[in-house]
């Protein structure tokens, strides 16, 4: 695609309208040639079929690009790329981000991705003071720009977490009593307070997707050991939550579709799979058949169960895609307004609730401050059906929480529901008490014939995150390349 091409999107900076095509027809194109076997090998055959132009399946493929490989296709069934990550296009070239957006200590996979890719990034500004609403109280607190506990509560969940492993937390000691106890069964029998409780169920919301009277112990347990210590996992300040991606988290997927060419075809939402235990698998897409000597599924489970495979899949692997929680599906919000006026005032756009339509908002304004943006997490159920009633309801919160009256009255406002996205059907995995212990987690990674998983659900540290998906693409590149070259799976 050439640069003159990539502007006319009207994508400046890498923001673009989740309504628009990709590559507008360019998908049909690639499609019309492929039964040439222009880009596959003499007998029409690929090397590698990858499903899914998230980061996982973008970054696999841009791992074997770089091989030297170029006998592969990515096949994304949206009219878009980039998964779970999604940039609203604001007015005047802007952008916020609708999906996952931040990167912090830790996620050195993704960083050097962006890195490779030209892609700048700036720190979240949480500088002044955040509003808890609590009944009919409204309290200001200051701090690292997330929830905090109390730190002898801190302290005894981290010597829990050291002792089970992120990348199998269902071999933990103890494990089965762990999975079968909720995250706050643990808090209340340890004596948590209420401002402990009420803290824990922001972050539980945000972090696993899930309160934490619904979520396991254990798989918090796990998410805490990755990223060694409650204020890496849980603040923005030294936390996951630290850092943004100049032009939106979705740039980095745009970035590397863009070089990958009409190697991505869209519209394309895989049906069947065939024969993934013999020598050559065949999908069958609404764009035609394709055949392929390896298989990357980089898909959350669920997804995977849209699938009809042939032969069907072994037990094991079934029931987890059937059983995996999707009732982590969050609504996504941005307000913007002229100015970041909350700055001036002192406050820094973050409000947590107890109850009413806001989870936790938080400033999400560009890096020059030149329109102000707040963006939360709400509760589907509290907001009115309608779109401007809806808007209206979150903007009254956010003018009682800051005293400002001028609130009530944004410029423009965007909600996106991930459970509807038919692509999609949950942000984040909220493993319920007894999932991980099931015996079913085993079969989350293990290759099913010609077939290999990825996605950040697969991933051994920052599950969940964009870096887990960075890394789960990487490795499932370097498995097809070894099968490939040694002709073994």
């Amino acid at each position: 695609m050439t640069a003159e091409r990539w502007k006319s999107m009207g994508a400046p900076n890498g923001a673009v309208d989740r309504r628009k095509v990709l590559f507008g027809g360019a998908g049909i194109a690639v499609a019309s040639v492929l039964p040439t076997g222009a880009v596959a090998s003499d007998d029409g055959v690929l090397d590698c079929l990858i499903i899914g132009a998230g980061l996982s399946g973008l970054t696999a493929a841009r791992d074997l690009a770089s091989s030297g490989n170029s006998k592969f296709l990515v096949l994304e069934a949206r009219d878009r790329v980039g998964g779970r990550t999604l940039n609203h296009r604001l007015r005047n070239g802007r952008f916020s981000e609708a999906g996952g957006q931040w990167i912090g200590p830790g996620h050195t996979a993704v960083a050097d991705l962006a890195r490779e890719l030209g892609v700048g990034t700036f720190d979240s500004d949480y500088s002044g003071s955040g509003v808890v609403l609590w009944d009919d109280a409204r309290l200001t607190v200051n701090g690292h720009g997330g929830v905090d506990i109390t730190p002898s509560l801190k302290a005894k969940l981290e010597a829990l977490a050291a002792k089970v492993p992120c990348n199998a937390p269902w071999t933990a000691p103890d494990a089965h009593r762990l999975d079968h106890t909720t995250t706050e069964q643990w808090l209340r029998a340890e004596g948590a307070s209420d401002l402990d409780l009420f803290s824990f169920r922001i972050a539980s919301m945000m972090t696993v997707g899930a309160a934490p009277g619904a979520a396991s112990l254990l798989y918090y347990l796990s998410m805490l050991n990755f990223a060694e210590g409650f204020e890496h996992l849980e603040a923005q300040k030294g936390g996951a939550q630290q850092t943004r991606f100049k032009g939106g988290s979705q740039v980095l997927s745009l970035k590397m579709a863009e070089a990958l060419g009409d190697k991505v075809v869209l519209n394309a939402p895989v049906t069947r799979i065939a024969r993934w235990n013999g020598a050559i698998v065949t999908v069958e897409t609404p764009k035609g058949t394709f055949k392929a000597r390896q298989i990357i599924v980089a898909l959350s489970p669920p997804l995977c169960d849209q699938i009809q495979f042939d032969p069907p899949l072994p037990a094991g692997r079934a029931d987890l895609q059937r059983r995996w929680p999707t009732h982590g599906a969050l609504f996504k919000t941005a307000m913007v307004y002229p100015k970041p006026v909350w700055f001036d005032r002192g406050y820094n756009a973050q409000v947590a609730s107890l109850a009413g339509p806001v989870v936790w908002s938080y400033d999400n304004s560009p890096e020059d401050k030149s329109v102000g943006v707040i963006n939360a997490f709400v509760r589907a159920g509290d907001l009115p059906p309608n779109l401007d009633a809806a808007r209206d309801a979150i903007a009254k919160v956010y003018a009682h929480a800051q005293q400002d009256e001028s609130l009530n009255h944004p410029d423009e406002f965007h909600m996106v529901d991930w459970g509807a996205e038919n692509y999609t059907l949950t942000c984040i995995s909220p493993m319920p008490p007894g999932f991980l212990t099931s015996g079913l987690m085993p079969t989350l990674t293990a290759p099913c014939g010609a077939m290999l998983w990825a996605g950040t659900e697969t991933a051994d540290i920052w599950t969940g995150y964009m870096d887990g998906a960075v890394r789960s693409g990487h490795r499932a590149a370097l498995r097809v390349l070894q099968a490939l070259r040694t002709g073994t799976r």
